[in-house]
């Protein structure tokens, strides 16, 4: 019998705790992640039951080894006795796709399993379950007697599986640190298949990447996930490594055409002229492309100004479909729907993109999360299925989860202590774990997000506590692990940090009395009131229903365009026309269920934010939101300049949501005249304020 290091660690640790501990525990002991332990548990039951003991878990509560006294004393004498390799049967399998994936022509399969300290048949067997993995990377195995075994396959799917075995063996720490240059020598033999990743490129081009892409940073609207980030940096390293090697790669000239329409497309060229200096490297345009959908597909974005963007309208009454299906799955009401729309349609966009582009995007929490929330796991992928036209794998769907879940925990009151929760998987994950802090712990005020690649730009001492999901080592001095679905271990551990700090600040305060901050906060409250207030007077001021005669789709927003012009409100009307024309390429704009549709766009020309319905005397027959025909009577513009701030977009954001909330919203939208629906959005943007100021 063949146990890694790891396993025998593990079993030895279960038989020393007999009334059984937490995977968060074991992970700490063996300083690896939580993910690495449950990984390693689907091999360590199959190795007690050889000895007729299984293993209990219970969630919030621990595991333990179950069975006669008698098997379990067997098991802990056979670990002192067997001999074992450094490697789990995958870790292995792991070892051999790098192999091969770095080697040009053929393998020995002698060779591999010298390497492994295993059988040549051992290897033979491994290769068989390998195959589905290349499969599904379009990649082909050839194995030939006195040859020995090739892969054969485009440049481009190697760099792919690379990836995806960097994202499936490495946590986001040890890359970090790797890049940071704090790894250190270890005695033990555990995370060995994450080093040997790491190694396949240097430490000094990832720095140099890593540099590159912070000095690029600014020039994009949004915020990388962890996730996201490493992907990035994996991919530059192996495109630079395997371009050193004379190694080269091919990208879709029609679609990388189409790519440099996007913001992205330009960052990317900074990103490859800088890399090209550094690395005194010619690198092709080609690989303009695929960063370009690294950059696409990595967005982990506030809610500002999503709205407002080519086909986000689309995706966002697909989400509030998707939100109203999962609900009746489940039969629950959500906490803040309007907040899970916003939350999703974020995370929904990008999600959408890699998808359509087949890019892998890792998940270390999935096993976990469909294990915890079987049920909304279920629901979500059924209605996914349903209602996107995509292939949703599960990694994606367990992200969609942890909205939904962090959605259905009641908010309690706030107190007094500020805490930092530290995750890797971004948005979701932290809105997960804040919720819960917020649900079952008193005593909380304030609660941060932050990932591993923010902390160095947060200042610690702000916070009172500093809770993670990831083994931190070294790298933060004093921090609380917890799990991402916390439990009584977490919450005591929690509770108990919490009472000795308010002990603290009590002492302190019988020394001083603490200045009144009263003052600040009502002028605060003020400056958010007066700005949000001249933004929507501003919307308001323009609001219009008119009347349009022409009977062509051209001449109805040809028609908008010049009258808007007359108003001095844009300057260029054909320009206004062309880019409403183009908007409706990227899908459909009638909101099923009405004789509406939301016409969007943003552009040079436009003056100041614009929100106006036209009424058709003639109906025009138009693809809907769900892509079917509709008929539709009245239009609605929303249109805004490219440079405005992000309080304006938030306000047009939140109008886009209004006209789709529920029926009742969009039937005021449909029937109410001019003065009518003015008061409605009078309402409804006042409510607006005082949310944004509560």
């Amino acid at each position: 019998m063949y146990i890694s290091g790891r396993e025998r660690r593990i079993l030895e640790e279960l038989l020393a705790h007999p009334d059984g501990l937490t995977v968060e525990s074991m992970a700490q002991t063996l300083d690896v992640s939580t993910r690495t332990i449950h990984r390693d548990l689907k091999i360590v039951e199959d190795i007690l039951t050889s000895y007729d003991l299984a293993l209990d878990k219970k969630s919030g509560v621990g595991i333990h080894i179950t069975g006669a006294k008698e098997a379990k004393a067997k098991l802990d004498l056979a670990l002192t006795q067997v001999a074992f390799t450094d490697y789990t049967p995958e870790e292995r399998q792991a070892i051999i796709l790098t192999t091969l994936l770095e080697t040009n022509g053929s393998t020995k399969l002698i060779v591999l399993a010298n390497e492994l300290n295993v059988t040549v048949a051992t290897v033979s067997n491994d290769l068989d379950k390998v195959e589905d993995v290349l499969t599904e990377h379009n990649l082909e195995l050839v194995r030939k007697r006195g040859y020995g075994v090739e892969l054969i396959g485009k440049e481009s799917d190697k760099r792919a599986t690379l990836s995806y075995l960097i994202f499936k063996y490495v946590d986001e720490l040890d890359f970090l640190t790797h890049i940071k240059s704090k790894m250190k020598t270890q005695s033990s033999t555990i995370d060995t298949v994450s080093e040997r990743l790491l190694g396949l490129v240097d430490q000094s081009k990832l720095i140099t990447i890593e540099k590159s892409i912070n000095y690029i940073k600014s020039d994009l609207p949004y915020e990388f996930a962890d996730s996201s980030y490493i992907g990035l940096v994996v991919h530059l390293a192996l495109a630079i490594e395997r371009l050193q090697k004379g190694e080269q790669i091919y990208f879709d000239h029609a679609y990388l055409e189409e790519l440099k329409r996007s913001k992205e497309y330009a960052v990317a060229e900074k990103i490859i002229l800088s890399l090209s200096e550094a690395f005194e490297l010619e690198i092709p345009k080609d690989e303009i492309g695929y960063i370009t959908m690294h950059l696409l597909g990595a967005k982990l974005r506030s809610d500002k100004g999503i709205i407002i963007e080519e086909s986000a309208v689309n995706v966002l009454y697909l989400t509030k479909q998707l939100i109203v299906a999962v609900g009746e799955k489940i039969n629950a009401t959500f906490v803040s729907e309007d907040r899970l729309l916003k939350d999703l349609l974020t995370h929904l966009k990008p999600t959408l993109y890699r998808i359509q582009k087949g890019m892998y995007i890792g998940n270390p929490l999935k096993d976990d999360i469909k294990r915890d929330y079987p049920d909304i796991f279920e629901a979500i992928k059924d209605s996914c299925a349903a209602i996107f036209d995509a292939d949703f794998p599960d990694e994606e769907i367990a992200y969609l989860v942890l909205h939904f879940a962090a959605a259905t925990i009641e908010r309690a009151s706030p107190q007094h202590l500020s805490v930092l929760v530290i995750c890797s998987s971004g948005l979701g994950t932290s809105k997960m774990v804040s919720s819960q802090l917020t649900n079952k712990i008193s005593g909380i005020s304030r609660i941060d997000q932050a990932s591993l690649f923010e902390l160095e730009s947060r200042d610690l001492a702000d916070y009172d506590l500093i809770l993670s999901t990831i083994p931190l080592k070294d790298y933060v001095e004093k921090y609380t692990l917890i799990s991402t679905i916390l439990t009584e271990e977490d919450i005591e551990k929690i509770n108990v940090l919490i009472k000795g700090k308010q002990l603290r600040q009590d002492l302190l305060k019988r020394n001083y009395i603490e200045p009144k901050k009263d003052d600040a906060f009502s002028l605060d409250r003020l400056e958010k009131m007066q700005l949000y207030s001249n933004i929507i007077l501003n919307i308001l001021g323009t609001f219009y229903i008119g009347k349009i005669e022409v009977t062509d789709k051209k001449a109805i927003l040809s028609r908008i365009s010049q009258r808007l012009k007359m108003e001095q409100l844009i300057h260029d009307d054909a320009a206004l026309t062309h880019a409403l024309l183009e908007r409706e390429k990227h899908g459909g704009l009638g909101i099923p269920g009405t004789s509406l549709a939301l016409y969007h766009t943003r552009l040079a020309s436009i003056q100041k934010p614009l929100f106006q319905l036209y009424d058709l005397r003639h109906p025009l027959t138009l693809t809907s939101m769900n892509q079917e025909e509709m008929t539709v009577t009245r239009l609605v513009m929303m249109l805004s300049p490219i440079e405005v701030s992000d309080h304006v977009l938030e306000v047009l954001s939140f109008l886009s949501t209004l006209i789709i909330r529920d029926e009742a919203s969009s039937r005021a939208f449909e029937i109410l005249d001019e003065q009518g629906l003015k008061r409605y959005l009078s309402q409804e943007l006042n409510s607006f304020i005082n949310d944004k100021l509560s």
